[in-house]
Formats: C-alpha cells, structure tokens, sequence
C-alpha cells in the first residue's frame, strides 16, 4: 500500500510540474514563427517588414497606394514607430488623408542625431507648382470632385506665369517646368495616370503644405523674384489659395500636419 500511495503522490506531483521542455519548444517555435531566412533573428512578421521597408524607401505610404501595408501600418503603429525611433527617425500618420511618412526626430533640447534621410530643396519651379496644385486639389475636393486630375501643359503654362520680367531664357524655363513636374510625379505628389501627360494629385498635398507654409511661400517666391511681383495672374492664383486655405483648413487638421522646414524650400526626404 506505501509503494502504490507513493506512485501515485509521485504521479499528480509529474502531472502538475510545469513541462519546462515543452515550454522551451514552444518558445523556439514561436521565434521560428517570424523566421524568414537562415540566422534571422528578426520580431517582425512578414506584413510588417514589408511595411517598414516602404516606410524606409518612400516619402510616403497611403491607403489609397498600399492598401495592405496601411492596414499594417495602423495594427502595428506602435512596434512600427518603436522600430524607426531606433533608426532616430519619428513616424507621422495622418489618419485624415490616410497617408503616413517618416522624419527626422529631434532631441528635446533641440538636439541632432545620425540620420539616413537627406534633405533636398525644392527647385523655384517645383515650389510654384506644389502652391498651385495645393489650389487646384482643395478647390475641386470643395465642390465634391474626388480625383483631381492636371495636364502637364496646362502645369508648365502656369509656372510661366511666375517668370520674372527680366527672364528671356523662355526655353530654358519651360524644360525647368518640365523637370518640376516629372520631379513631383517621382515623389509621388502626382501620381501618373494611363495617359503620361496627365496626373492624378495625391492628398498628401494637404499635408505638405498647411496655410502657414503657404503664406511662407508665397513670399519666398515675391523674394525670389527680386522687386518684381509675379504677374497679375500668378498673384491671383497664390492669393485664391491663401484665401481657400484659410477658409477651409480647421483646428483639427492643422494640428495633424508635420512641422515644415524653416526653410521656405520644402523639405525632401527620402
């Protein structure tokens, strides 16, 4: 009778003891889970590395571009945006325009770290035409057209009109026009259509450019252009955009867009 109470003491003892090699193959199973290559090491599933590399290698992500990696992007903000402060970098989601960017953080004593960004100037022409598309996407959004679409001709003309008196290289500025708008459609501020002289405006355009920073340009490009004003029609457009913005933009959208540059050149990085 001992012998049989001490199998069975000894038994509910081994039933009730945790099985700690169980315990280590699960967790070994649970690491190989994210396992992509030999020796990876990596915490990330598939679906968020591919999120985090587009983070990396674009300007931007967007619901409306990666439908799939947005959807990614808003499960895993948090691991996602722990993931890039490793690399000194902030994440920024605008969850209005459904569109997401990194940028360079900043110490809070105002202080600079290592980074793998670079900031790159807009050019006199590229500048022009992100005030003028920013004009075109909220005056037809604001009377319910969803797709703003722009030619490239009607683009180039409309810089021309910034041109100051004294310009007489027409030609030379006309290719620059040309430059700036293949330039804004690799960012992907205009997004290419089926027909390659026509582009879609992307709604990051709202973020890139606040009413504050409007006003900033506007007078960088007064400056730019010496003493000289932009023409009539130039300065009627900058001015309806200023106007717009300032009737449309809301507490609550100003407070979601990044903090610009100083310098009236918009900043670009990749």
């Amino acid at each position: 009778m001992t012998d049989d109470a001490t199998d069975e003491t000894m038994t509910g003892a081994a039933a009730e003891a945790p099985d700690e090699t169980t315990d280590a193959v699960s967790a070994e199973d649970a690491a190989q889970s994210f396992s992509l290559f030999e020796g990876d090491e990596g915490g990330l599933t598939v679906e968020q590395r591919r999120t985090l590399v587009l983070l990396l290698k674009h300007r931007y992500i967007s619901a409306a571009l990666q439908p799939a990696e947005w959807r990614t992007l808003l499960a895993s903000q948090r691991l996602l945006t722990s993931r890039l402060n490793d690399l000194f970098l902030d994440l920024h989601v605008d969850l209005h325009y459904e569109v997401a960017f990194k940028r360079q953080a900043v110490g809070e004593g105002g202080e600079k770290f290592p980074t793998l960004l670079h900031d790159v100037a807009y050019t006199r022409e590229e500048t022009i035409l992100l005030v003028l598309l920013r004009q075109r996407f909220r005056s037809e959004r604001a009377n319910g057209v969803d797709i703003v679409i722009v030619d490239r001709d009607n683009l180039v003309d409309n810089v021309a009109h910034f041109r100051p008196e004294h310009a007489t290289d027409r030609f030379g500025d006309a290719r620059r026009a040309t430059a700036a708008v293949d330039s804004l459609a690799k960012a992907r501020v205009l997004l290419k259509t089926s027909d390659p002289d026509r582009f879609r405006i992307s709604a990051v355009i709202e973020v890139l450019l606040p009413i504050e920073r409007l006003t900033e340009l506007w007078q960088w490009l007064v400056d730019q252009n010496g003493t000289e004003q932009p023409d009539a029609a130039a300065a009627a457009v900058l001015d309806t955009a200023v106007l717009d913005s300032t009737a449309l933009d809301s507490p609550v959208l100003d407070s979601t867009v990044p903090t610009a540059p100083a310098d009236p050149a918009l900043e670009a990085a990749s």
